[in-house]
């Protein structure tokens, strides 16, 4: 576990023994590590002098451990510092590839990925050096990573990486996408459904973007599979842009108690509202103001309000756009 601060697994060991024991000569060393007692003792010199231990005034041979936090938390500091300026020298030298690659061949900004072997790399890679968030449009029937089957994503969550998944409808008439959809969402994906996607894509970091071009799924054959791989340019901008307007009219997917797939019902129909709700419903989708609403329905703004919010909820959705799109699906008006 030390090893990152230039300790070998052997000091580490002899260190962990010399502080549980707080003094100790190279034969207790040797006792309790199970070490020989001569490379106990060499271990207990290096240990001094790289500050960890010292010698036991008046008693030749016996060796006292160092406080943990004065002669470790140094050591952490300065390793942190390298680590610090060693990121500061990779985004340079990134930025420096991106230039030099738009002065060589604006071509570069585009990479080609034949084959569903090295699609499945790349995704594993572009997921593994996520910092921030991946962006997802999961169409029907995969391409390369079977439903269920990426487990990078759960790696990236655990370390605090955002995900915004996209899924069209018939991606959940994949035998076990319902359960694939409910351990992600419950392990912190962010998921939502739409009608369908115009493309397979992930996103990540807003700067570099996988897209698979072959339209079949696992039917084909896995040697033919291409990807586009686009890095920072107005095409990955275009890209999100393209996520985040889907991802406005979604449909959120919530897990229930029972491991259910929520919110959104897609098979509701009108029958979830009144006639009232749908009169409603029918002159905020025309435009009309809060305030006109409640005048030509005779109920305060603040009634007009709460029974959107009520028909937002029956609909899962987070946004009054979200509602109308909802509304216009289901033959709600």
């Amino acid at each position: 576990m030390l090893e990152a601060v230039g300790l070998s697994a052997s000091e580490t060991d002899v260190y962990r023994a010399l502080v549980a024991a707080v003094a100790a000569s190279a034969d207790e060393v040797s006792t309790t590590t199970g070490l020989d007692a001569g490379t106990a003792g060499r271990l207990l010199v290096a240990l001094e002098h790289k500050g960890l231990a010292h010698g036991v005034e008046g008693v030749p041979g016996r060796f006292a451990a160092n406080p943990p936090d004065l002669a470790l938390r140094p050591r952490i500091e300065r390793h942190a510092d390298d680590l610090d300026k060693a990121r500061a020298a990779v985004s340079e030298l990134m930025e420096a590839y991106r230039r030099n690659a738009w002065i060589r061949d604006a071509s570069d900004v585009v990479e080609l990925i034949t084959g569903a072997g090295g699609l499945r790399q790349r995704l594993q890679q572009v997921q593994d050096s996520a910092r921030e968030e991946l962006l997802w449009f999961c169409r029907a029937q995969y391409v390369a990573v079977p439903s269920g089957t990426n487990r990078a994503e759960f790696d990236a969550l655990a370390r605090g990486v955002g995900y915004r998944v996209l899924y069209e409808q018939a991606f959940f008439d994949d035998s076990g996408s319902v359960d694939n959809v409910v351990r992600a969402v419950r392990a912190g994906e962010a998921a939502r459904a739409v009608p369908a996607l115009p493309l397979r894509m992930a996103v990540a970091d807003r700067c570099v973007a996988i897209c698979p071009l072959a339209p079949a799924g696992p039917a084909g054959d896995p040697r033919e599979v291409t990807a586009a791989v686009v890095r920072g340019s107005s095409l990955v901008e275009a890209l999100v842009a393209l996520f985040e307007r889907y991802w406005e009219i979604g449909a959120p997917l919530r897990v229930t108690a029972e491991g259910q797939i929520g919110g959104p019902d897609l098979e509701a129909d009108a029958d979830a509202l009144t006639a009232d709700d749908q009169h409603l419903l029918s002159l905020m989708v025309a435009g009309i103001t809060d305030e006109s609403i409640a005048g030509q329905l005779g109920i305060s703004r603040r009634t007009v309000q709460r029974r959107i919010q009520h028909m937002m909820h029956i609909a899962g959705v987070a946004t009054r756009m979200q509602l109308g799109w909802q509304a216009a699906r289901r033959n709600w008006i």
